[in-house]
């Protein structure tokens, strides 16, 4: 099944975030996601999601100083109770607003740990996550990023984030699969989606290499979205690229066939 969402963290930016909603609707899009909504309050958001006939697939769990340039919360050795305030803080989000999945960045390896420690530590993580979110009906996801966006990302390929769901062991821990970052680190992204279909639980895009809308780079996403739509697979396929100096409007013909 093909059906695609717009991440309001990247598209849309034109406008503030509360504005981005309306903007998403008029654009075609039936469904949003957000990276980080926690700027604005659980109501605000509901009366856009209502007003505009849209629903909310997709929220991360706060990940600390991680896109600031740190290591994040999620596979740090020493941080799990702050990584467990984080999923308290996402937890009436995603109840309230209906969230389908919620995902967690698993961060970056820390100078005072070794790998195997810090993996350790986002088994016990993710699992935690994926009890707390399976009790309110929700999907945890584990994300991949890859090391030229991210260095020393601790999950950055399709094997890693096999080790740690199968580590973690959680019915409702699924993967996040993101076309983008996999493509990066040389994934054979269709290959990887027919192997892994049953583990994937939400799934991004942008051309690759450089992050913007299909057509502007390498990954034949066309091909990739005639795959999606004959898998088994029942989830939304978030948008979540760059849009370039013309703005998100301009950047939507690849979507004109869908809206």
């Amino acid at each position: 099944m093909l059906k695609f969402s717009a991440n309001l963290s990247l598209l849309f930016t034109e406008v503030p975030l509360l504005e981005r909603f309306g903007a998403a609707r008029r654009a075609g899009f039936q469904a949003v996601e957000i990276q980080f909504p926690y700027e604005l309050s659980i109501e605000a958001i509901s009366s856009e999601l209502d007003r505009h006939e849209l629903e909310l697939v997709l929220i991360n769990v706060p990940a600390g100083d991680l896109m600031q340039g740190g290591n994040g919360l999620a596979g740090v050795p020493g941080q799990e109770q702050a990584f467990r305030r984080a999923v308290l803080q996402t937890l009436p989000y995603a109840q309230q607003l209906g969230v389908s999945c919620v995902n967690v960045l698993a961060g970056r390896q820390t100078a005072d740990a070794d790998l195997v420690q810090c993996l350790h530590t986002l088994v016990a993580n993710a699992r935690y996550a994926a009890e707390a979110f399976h009790s309110i009906g929700v999907t945890t996801t584990l994300e991949a990023i890859n090391t030229f966006d991210m260095p020393g990302f601790l999950i950055s390929n399709i094997a890693q984030m096999q080790e740690i769901l199968e580590a973690a062991d959680h019915p409702t821990l699924k993967m996040q699969f993101d076309c983008y970052h996999l493509a990066r680190m040389g994934e054979d992204v269709v290959s990887s989606l027919l192997e892994n279909v049953s583990q994937i639980g939400h799934i991004q895009f942008a051309d690759a290499p450089g992050r913007g809308a299909p057509g502007t780079g390498k990954l034949p996403l066309q091909g990739i979205f005639d795959v999606i739509e004959m898998l088994p697979y029942t989830g939304w396929t978030g948008a979540e690229y760059r849009p370039g100096e013309l703005g998100t409007e301009a950047s939507l013909a690849w979507f004109q066939a869908y809206r």
